[in-house]
């Protein structure tokens, strides 16, 4: 589809475009070296990855998310905390690699889960390595091998023998799984959702990224939030991806450090999300979307900003705790953990300083951090 820009310069645009302007270029600034620089962008990851559920009309609670993340689930995971945790790591995938990388057609392609694979079995066994040693080094430290130890050609021979069979059976995996994908596209004419897992055939993803990718020469013309604000809206119309929509979100944080907007971190836009009523956010009205885009910008400023506050408070009063004790004292490091993450658990801080878990609740005792969770059979610790 045709994605229409709007009219950027409208009247009621201009008074929420400086809003948002200002209000990024200060939390830019204060972000920027500050003292818990590093724990305010990774505690962002985590609170956007699940707001970015929740605007998707799914619930799932950070504490699972940052327990899953360190491989220490309490449940078993569900299908929206595994999406969340896809959300986790492509924000640090972005974050990791250069400011333009995501808007890329290489960027994309990796954010999308492209990778190249072999198509057939010819391929496969084309690929193995099937011939000798040819260079006279190669052959003498094989004769070598082989006096030292009789077995050692059977072995080599069983080794590669084993491997041909599993490339064949992959290949064979690999062709069974293309046939049934597309018989369920043939079968199935149904829409699906945000977090469907089925193909359309008419649904062209490659034609409808194009699409999106020629509206940033048009954000590239315009002031970095209204330039955002057009991607996001196009990213909304068009649909490029319909499995992974959460994508449009982080694009638009990618582009705002592309355009030296936002350097600090990747902005958490989500969580501004959820401060704006979803009828705006979805109205018909071009206007009113952009609107509700700039008035969630200025939100997720505000936000970080009190975020700043508060993680710096934090690390003052847990730092006049430590303040005597010994030089190789674990407590510094469990400050640093605890400003990372939005809940830390005994087992979590037990695995990170590398105690036990009883020594895990008194090093957390003596941080003075307040417990979260309330319960007795899951318990959990943070900065409110």
């Amino acid at each position: 589809m045709r994605y229409q820009v709007p009219d950027p310069y409208h009247p009621a645009l201009l008074p929420l475009l400086i809003s948002a302007e200002d209000a990024l270029a200060r939390l830019d600034e204060r972000a920027n070296r500050h003292v818990v620089e590093d724990g305010f962008r990774e505690r962002g990851h985590f609170f956007d990855a699940a707001a970015a559920l929740w605007v998707a009309g799914e619930l799932v609670h950070v504490e699972d998310l940052v327990l899953h993340d360190a491989h220490m689930d309490a449940r078993a995971p569900t299908h929206e905390l595994t999406i969340a945790h896809s959300v986790l790591r492509a924000r640090r995938r972005i974050w990791l690699a250069d400011p333009a990388w995501a808007l890329s057609l290489p960027g994309l392609a990796t954010l999308r889960g492209e990778q190249g694979n072999v198509r057939n079995a010819g391929d496969l066994l084309a690929a193995a390595p099937s011939e000798p040693p040819s260079t006279l080094e190669d052959s003498a430290q094989l004769e070598e091998e082989e006096e030292a130890n009789p077995m050692a050609a059977e072995f080599a021979a069983i080794d590669a023998a084993i491997a041909r069979s599993q490339q064949l059976l992959e290949a064979h995996d690999m062709d069974a799984l293309e046939i049934a994908e597309r018989a369920a596209r043939v079968t199935t004419q149904e829409p699906v959702g945000q977090l469907g897992l089925l193909f359309d055939e008419e649904w062209d993803e490659d034609a409808r990224i194009d699409e999106w990718r020629h509206a940033v020469a048009s954000a590239d013309q315009l002031p970095a939030s209204l330039g955002a604000a057009l991607l996001f809206d196009a990213w909304d119309r068009i649909e490029p991806l319909r499995r992974q929509h959460w994508l449009g979100s982080l694009l638009v944080s990618a582009y705002l450090r592309s355009r030296g907007k936002v350097t600090s971190h990747l902005l958490t836009f989500n969580t501004g999300q959820k401060a704006v009523r979803h009828e705006r956010r979805r109205a018909q009205d071009p206007v009113t979307r952009w609107s509700a885009f700039l008035e969630a910008m200025t939100a997720t400023a505000d936000l970080g900003l009190k975020e700043l506050d508060r993680l710096s408070l934090a690390k003052t009063q847990m730092e006049m705790r430590i303040r005597d004790r010994r030089s190789n004292s674990s407590l510094p490091a469990l400050i640093e953990l605890v400003l990372s993450r939005p809940i830390v658990s005994a087992a979590l801080v037990a695995q990170h300083a590398g105690v036990t878990p009883r020594g895990a609740l008194n090093l957390i005792r003596e941080l003075g951090i307040r417990e979260m969770t309330g319960r007795g059979r899951y318990r959990g610790w943070g900065v409110l």
